[in-house]
Parts: C-alpha cells; sequence; structure tokens
C-alpha cells in the first residue's frame, strides 16, 4: 500500500523548534520529488518547502527563507522538515507529498503531487 506519513508536529512555544518527518512505504522516494505544505482553518493550503529528487535542489516560501530546512534520507526513505524560531504564524496543519520527477519547478503550487499524507498538526503558543 502505498504511503506517506507525517510526524512530529506538536505544541512548541514561539522561537522554539521542531522537525517534522514524511516517511514513504510501498514506495521508493528516490524518484520522486518532495514539497511540504501547510494549512491554517479558513486560509489556502500554502507551500513551504519542496526537494527535488535527483540534484537535491530545495526551494522555501520567502516566509521561512532561513528559519527552514528540508532534507532528505534516501536510506530511510523519509524526508524532513527542520523548523526553527518558530512563530505563531506557522500554526497549521503540515502536509508532505510526493511528486514523481520535478515537480519542485511549479513550487509552491500544490499541483502535481502523486501522493498525499495526512498531515500533523503543528501550534505555535505561549
Amino acid at each position: 500500500q502505498v504511503q506517506l506519513v507525517e510526524s512530529g508536529g506538536g505544541l512548541v512555544q514561539p522561537g522554539g523548534s521542531l522537525r517534522l518527518s514524511c516517511a514513504a512505504s510501498g514506495f521508493t522516494l528516490n524518484y520522486y520529488s518532495i514539497g511540504w505544505f501547510r494549512q491554517a482553518p479558513g486560509k489556502e493550503r500554502e507551500g513551504v518547502s519542496c526537494i527535488t529528487s535527483r540534484d537535491v535542489t530545495t526551494y522555501y516560501a520567502h516566509s521561512v527563507k532561513g528559519r527552514f530546512t528540508i532534507s532528505r534520507d534516501h536510506a530511510k526513505n523519509t524526508v524532513y522538515l527542520q523548523m526553527n524560531s518558530l512563530t505563531p504564524e506557522a500554526t497549521a496543519a503540515y502536509y508532505c507529498a510526493a511528486g514523481y520527477g520535478n515537480v519542485c519547478l511549479r513550487f509552491p503550487s500544490p499541483r502535481g503531487y502523486d501522493y498525499w499524507g495526512q498531515g500533523t498538526q503543528v501550534t505555535v503558543s505561549s
């Protein structure tokens, strides 16, 4: 069964850090670009970051550049999103998505991805 599972969300104080994981099962992520998206209540889904399959080029939303880092571990079939210096504006459900080839070229659009995870909630609050 093809599946993406996010984990690592939770409650964190402003200025804190979290590392989200996106683990794949039923297929290998090696040929897929992986995007991270977030959606807050009442808002549209927003592209946060993307990492390509081959040359590991990374893309970031302007609002997170310099604070978030996307990376991938082919051996673990997992992609990570390290989030530092979190602000309350980061509160949202975070989703990872896998797209065959270089769907990162469409970043920050959520279009073109083949698989989506169920999401993990991140809440930044004091």
